[in-house]
């Protein structure tokens, strides 16, 4: 496949006008931050504030017009906007996040009726293998669930679900799940080869990431859960600004070193007002298969004493066990593949109090809402 060039997309959307201006996009200089990789085409048009609301068509026409192109894959276009500051100059109080969220859920994720994430705050803690136990328990408990996994540098759910093919589009828009134990999921892990590694700049990993959510026929859903990458950097921000995000479950190993990581993760999400549902501990403890012998390799309780200190729920340990391990390389996870075991009774009773959380949270607001009385 011939690879296009930057030069060849600027030329094409020199045709496309700006409906209001009558001019094109690219004079304009509304073109910014362009990146090729691999036929996966990425960029931004900046647009004024005002304006935004009202652009999604020109949005969409540049959008098809790049996808159309001969050696492109795929083609993500996302409106930017330099907002200006609020009176008071703060950027991350609840009345305005609220509003941006309200925006933001309305175009990516409309039918969505709670989403999860699930972080950590460094690599190694068993995250994503917690977020697609946690899913497929959810799923189990009737709920109609959705898997989003937001590590674009790090996609694993195509070996996690033991996933083959490519996602299809039913109505040449938009493209539909992958479907396996009653979950809907969506990965770059399932457009890029397994080996091929996402060398993208900041911009094209954020407009990978909505186009997953505003790309993909999700269909209705009553939660999902999104996989986030570990840190506390871009996509987390995205992710807390863009959609209303119900709540965060934090995945932690014991160890003091780890913890140290869990409580930034934590800190981030507190201070752009996403609730943390709670503490996992996971890799809590090891008993050997042979003997029984119990082994707390990486210490044990060092979560449950966080969740105390900080006042916020333990949600459960999980141990390290050589079941989690070969069910999750086989892509069939523990609590699908083996539904009666402690091992997936442990993830059904997390996702149990996640859910109870998440509903009890929505009827605290709902109760606090304020009420128009007509006389």
């Amino acid at each position: 496949m011939t690879q296009v060039t930057e030069q060849q997309v600027l030329d094409a959307l020199k045709c496309v006008l700006d409906p209001d201006r009558k001019q094109d996009v690219v004079s304009l200089g509304m073109v910014q931050g362009l990146r090729i990789q691999g036929g996966h085409v990425a960029l931004s048009l900046q647009v004024d504030p005002q304006r935004g609301p009202h652009l999604e068509p020109l949005r969409k026409q540049v959008e098809t017009m790049v996808h159309k192109m001969p050696g492109v894959v795929t083609a993500s276009v996302v409106l930017t906007a330099d907002r200006p500051p609020s009176p008071q100059g703060q950027g991350h109080g609840h009345g305005q996040r609220g509003g941006a969220q309200s925006a933001g859920a309305a175009s990516l994720l409309p039918d969505v009726g709670a989403i999860i994430a699930v972080a950590s705050g460094k690599g190694g803690v068993g995250k994503s293998t917690t977020a697609v136990n946690l899913a497929v328990a959810l799923a189990s408990l009737g709920l109609r669930t959705g898997l989003l996994d937001a590590d674009i540098y790090g996609p694993s759910m195509r070996r996690l679900l033991g996933i083959e093919g490519q996602p299809t589009s039913s109505d040449g828009n938009r493209l539909d799940p992958m479907q396996r134990y009653g979950v809907r999921a969506m990965s770059m892990a399932f457009l890029v080869e397994e080996e091929t590694p996402v060398v993208w700049r900041g911009p094209m990993v954020q407009s990978a990431l909505e186009q997953m959510m505003r790309d993909v026929a999700w269909g209705p859903l009553d939660v999902m859960v999104v996989d986030m990458p570990p840190g506390t950097g871009d996509t987390q921000l995205t992710m807390a600004q863009r959609v209303p995000l119900a709540g965060a479950v934090i995945v932690s190993t014991p160890q003091d070193i780890a913890l140290i990581d869990a409580r930034k993760g934590l800190n981030m999400f507190r201070k752009v007002d996403v609730p943390v549902l709670g503490l996992i501990e996971n890799m809590s403890y090891f008993c050997c298969p042979n003997c029984g012998h119990r082994t707390e390799i990486f210490g044990h309780g060092g979560a449950r004493k966080e969740a105390e200190r900080l006042g916020m729920e333990f949600l459960g340990e999980i141990p390290l066990d050589i079941a989690i391990r070969e069910t999750s390389d086989s892509g069939r996870p523990i609590v699908a593949a083996a539904p009666e075991g402690e091992h997936a009774r442990a993830y059904m009773s997390i996702a149990s109090r996640v859910w109870e959380t998440v509903e009890r949270n929505r009827s605290a607001r709902a109760a606090t809402a304020p009420r128009i009385v007509v006389s």
